[in-house]
């Protein structure tokens, strides 16, 4: 669990760094500057979301996702424990909430995590992490320059997600096919480009109600291996 420890310090080091530059860095810099990385998740999550092997059950996945995402309100629900978090520290405005939802799914949604999180869980190796824990401290100084505070507290969601992977590693092990691994890692590309998306401003998509879909993929890719297929 070492290199989502060493994930988590980024973003908060990242964070901090940015909220100093805040007054400093002109709206328009920030604007342009967020597009710019926008633009490199959308490339990330393609990269990752064209390996994919089916892609009916990558559509399956986030359609029966969606239904479920939107039924139990995922994202409503990560919109309150942000409110909670901003009035525990007593923060002001909605760009708090904004920052610590967009910071989270960015940091927590995504083929790094999950398999930096397995390998760290599994061997010790964090190389994966350290890439990522890089990449994150990059975007947490430029969102928290845009957002605020709210970006700083992401590293709880990275720790509890990332943690827990890592920790399960060892039971995951001899259910998780590789097969399984491509389809989780393919769908959280899939994801992220929508993220990517939603950073530029060119879309509104509720990413957070389909995060279901990487829960129910590898079930479905584990149907489809009981059924020959």
């Amino acid at each position: 669990m070492l290199g989502t420890l060493i994930n988590a310090l980024a973003i908060v080091l990242g964070g901090l760094l940015g909220l100093l530059f805040r007054k400093g860095i002109p709206e328009n810099f920030n604007r342009t500057i967020q597009d710019g990385l926008g633009m490199v998740v959308v490339a990330i999550g393609l990269q990752y979301a064209l390996k994919a092997d089916h892609w009916a059950v990558l559509g399956s996945s986030l359609a029966l996702g969606a239904v479920i995402g939107e039924w139990q309100q995922w994202e409503q629900r990560l919109q309150i424990w942000g409110d909670k978090v901003q009035q525990v520290f007593r923060a002001e405005g909605n760009r708090f909430v904004e920052g610590f939802i967009a910071a989270s799914l960015l940091f927590c949604v995504g083929a790094m995590g999950i398999v930096g999180a397995l390998e760290d869980g599994l061997t010790g190796n964090y190389d994966v992490l350290s890439v990522k824990a890089l990449l994150d401290g990059i975007f947490a100084l430029v969102f928290s320059a845009n957002y605020g505070a709210g970006v700083v507290f992401s590293f709880l969601p990275v720790l509890i997600y990332q943690g827990t992977i890592s920790i399960g590693a060892v039971w995951l092990q001899p259910v998780l096919t590789p097969l399984m691994m491509n389809t989780i890692t393919s769908l959280g590309g899939l994801i992220i480009t929508a993220l990517g998306l939603n950073i530029i401003g060119v879309t509104r998509i509720r990413i957070a109600n389909l995060l279901p879909a990487l829960l129910l993929a590898p079930i479905m890719v584990g149907l489809m291996g009981m059924a020959g297929k």
